[in-house]
Parts: C-alpha cells; sequence; structure tokens
C-alpha cells in the first residue's frame, strides 16, 4: 500500500518545525521511538538502572526479534552494539589474516572501513584491492570475479556509499563471494530503512548498520548480523562476561549465538528506540519505503540537474536516495549553511569520506540532500527553488 503522507508526517514533530532532507545523516524519529525512550530513562530515574533493565527485558528480547525479521534472518544471527562502526569492527577485526591475505573492495568504500583495512594490513601483511568500477560507475562484478584467488580472504562493500546515490550491485557480488566460498561483510548503513534488505537474497556473511538513518531510530545504536555457519569462526577482537563465559581460572567460553560480539553494557533506552524504529518501519513495509524514497529522490535530482551551474554527480544504474551536487562558483558547506538559514536541513560530503571515489572524479565535496518518505514534493521543490536562487 502506498504511504499516507499526512499520517507519517503527523507521527513525526519534526515536519511542522524544518525541512529535513539531511536522512543520511540522522532522521526525525517518529513519536513512537521518542516516546519509548523517555518511557525508559524515566523508568531507569524512578526505579534504578538495572531495575528498570530487568523490567524491559522481555521488549529488549523482542528488538533481536525486529531486526531479524527487517533481515531475514535468525535472531541468534544478531548483535545490537553500541554503532555501526562498532558493528563492522567487531566483525571485520574478527578475522584472521596474514601476509600475503587479500581484501577486495570498492573503489566508494567509506573511509573508516578502508582505515580499518589499511590498519589490518599494516599489522598483518595483508593487502587492500579497491576493484575497478564500470562503466556506471558501481563496482565492475566480472572485474571482482577476475581479481579472486586463494588469497583474497575478505570481500567487502558499502551497500550505497555516503555520497551519492549510487546502490551497488550487492545480489551479485554475493553470488560471486558465495561461489568462490569467500566471507562477504556489507554496510548497510545507508540501506537499512530504505529499501529491503534480505541477507538470503544479498549473499553477505555478515552486515552492519545504524539506527539513526533511514531507520529513523536514536543515535548511539546499530546492529551487526553474521551468518550462523560464521559465527562459530570468528574470535572477536575483544570480550567481556556477556560475549563470554569463564567457565575455569584459566579458560573461557564464548557464545554460541552472534551476541559473542556484544559487549554487558549497553543503552537501554536506544536499544528500545532501535526496536521501536525498525517496527514502525516494518509496518510501512520497506517495499512502500522504498518507492516513496526514489520518488521524491528522481523529483529532486530531475529539478536540481535542469539549474544552470548545478550539476548532479551521482552514479550507477539503481539509485537510492542521496543526491550529491554542486553548484558553480559556491563551495558546498556555504551551500549547506544558507539552505540552513532557510529552514533546509541538507549536510555535505568531502572527499574524505570516500577517497579514492571522490579523488578520481576530482571532486572535493558535494551538497548531500538525502529525501525520506515523510518529505513532500512541496519540500523537494522548495529545495530546488533556493538552490536557483
Amino acid at each position: 500500500m502506498p504511504i499516507d503522507v499526512d499520517r507519517v508526517r503527523a507521527d513525526t514533530p519534526g515536519c511542522s518545525k524544518v525541512n529535513h532532507l539531511n536522512n543520511a545523516g540522522a532522521a526525525l524519529p517518529p513519536r513512537s521511538v521518542t516516546q519509548t525512550m523517555i518511557d525508559h530513562l524515566r523508568l531507569e530515574a524512578e526505579t534504578g538502572g538495572y531495575e528498570a533493565a530487568a523490567k524491559a527485558a522481555p521488549r529488549l528480547e523482542r528488538c533481536y526479534d525486529s531486526v531479524a525479521a527487517l533481515l531475514n534472518c535468525h535472531r541468534d544471527e544478531v548483535a545490537i552494539v553500541e554503532n555501526a562502526t562498532r558493528a563492522w569492527d567487531m566483525a571485520f577485526y574478527s578475522l584472521p589474516l596474514g601476509p600475503g591475505d587479500r581484501i577486495l573492495t570498492a573503489r566508494a568504500e567509506y573511509a573508516s572501513n578502508y582505515i580499518a583495512f589499511l590498519q589490518a594490513a599494516g599489522r598483518t601483511g595483508a593487502t587492500v584491492e579497491a576493484i575497478a568500477d564500470d562503466a556506471d560507475g558501481q563496482l565492475d562484478v566480472d572485474a571482482l570475479r577476475q581479481a579472486l584467488d586463494d588469497r583474497v580472504k575478505l570481500i567487502a562493500v558499502t551497500h550505497v556509499p555516503t555520497s551519492g546515490g549510487l546502490i551497488n550491485p550487492v545480489e551479485a557480488i554475493g553470488a560471486v563471494a558465495r561461489q568462490a566460498g569467500v566471507p562477504f561483510l556489507l554496510d548497510a548503513c545507508q540501506s537499512a530503512g530504505q529499501m529491503p534488505l534480505d541477507v538470503e537474497r544479498l549473499g553477505c556473511d555478515m552486515l552492519s548498520a545504524t539506527g539513526r538513518k533511514f531507520l529513523r531510530g536514536p543515535r548511539g545504536v546499530g546492529f551487526l548480523y553474521v551468518r550462523n555457519s560464521w559465527i562459530g569462526k570468528l574470535e572477536p577482537p575483544f570480550l567481556d562476561l556477556h560475549s563470554a563465559s569463564w567457565i575455569a581460572p584459566d579458560r573461557y567460553e564464548m557464545r554460541a549465538d552472534a551476541r559473542r560480539f556484544e559487549t554487558w553494557e549497553g543503552n537501554v533506552a536506544a536499544k528500545l528506540g532501535l526496536g521501536a524504529a525498525i517496527d514502525y518501519a516494518l509496518d510501512l513495509g520497506l517495499d512502500a519505503i522504498r518507492a516513496r524514497c526514489r520518488t521524491l529522490a528522481d523529483q529532486l535530482r530531475q529539478g536540481l540537474a535542469a539549474l544552470d551551474g548545478v550539476t548532479v554527480h551521482d552514479t550507477g544504474r539503481d539509485k537510492a536516495a542521496i543526491v550529491g551536487f554542486t553548484k558553480q562558483g559556491e563551495e558546498p558547506r556555504r551551500i549547506a549553511d544558507r539552505l540552513s538559514v532557510l529552514g533546509i536541513n541538507v549536510s555535505i560530503s568531502t572527499a574524505q569520506s570516500t577517497l579514492i571515489d571522490m579523488a578520481a572524479r576530482g571532486l572535493d565535496a558535494v551538497v548531500r540532500a538525502s529525501p525520506h518518505y515523510y518529505n513532500t514534493e512541496e519540500e523537494i521543490d522548495r529545495l530546488v527553488a533556493a538552490v536557483r536562487n
């Protein structure tokens, strides 16, 4: 069913105060998410943190079911952690690497991930290789297939890179990884919440995502999926009394499920808020969300591309609800600041965030506008008119 835009805007108090087109940064939460967190924080204040967590335990457990429903996986394959970076790091740094091992990634890979690749390479003697793009600007699957050999120990790709609308062909990448028997780590920070994510179709063995972007959840919480067949092969880079049990003075035993990638302490209110956000998205339907997001993003691209001096820099055959653009003679930061004065929220992506990709295209920075399903066509027109003027 199409999304009832009036209803979801009524559920979102921020819609009456700002034209929020920075959902790739942090989306406006629905009222149910905010209220869920406030209720738990009040319970902590009135009864104590441990006591509040005990009372919330059944609802906390349901959060794992919500993530599992979002990803079409089993709840035992889900870890809920402090943020997407921690989720991704816990998976990546669990992989054993040695001299001569190869990590294959994309040219538009996110900076935090690439820095981790380089750190691991420096420590272990492994190498990092960015696979070439195809004619559409997405990872070239044929080139990936040709790059495979026995030394490849990981394929790691960002589903939707941070600086524009590119959607990498992850199902095809997953098929290549499965055929080669190479683990596939997928960064789904910008895709979770704006399109369906089925880990069986995607073919990934690990997936990380955040709550604060298109899922419309709180900041400071994320989640990690690890396929059951891989959990037992991975030892997290650090453990505690939650992720492992101390069974003898000289021995410990790790958990058998994905919660071996968690730690005991966490933000209970944020976890509950994440569960509420995922439930809200599932209730609307990810297919309906994807359709609405793409309609608004296509409208924005067309409107901006028609303006003199404005260039839209999005690549890829299939495009997400992130639009990267520049305007001749104006710095992206200046444009974002001027839009903010008008009550229009956007952000910028600098070359440092996707260094290889943006350097190859001669880009220092782009303005990043990212509509969501609660935005209106009129809000898109307001942004286009503001950039024109």
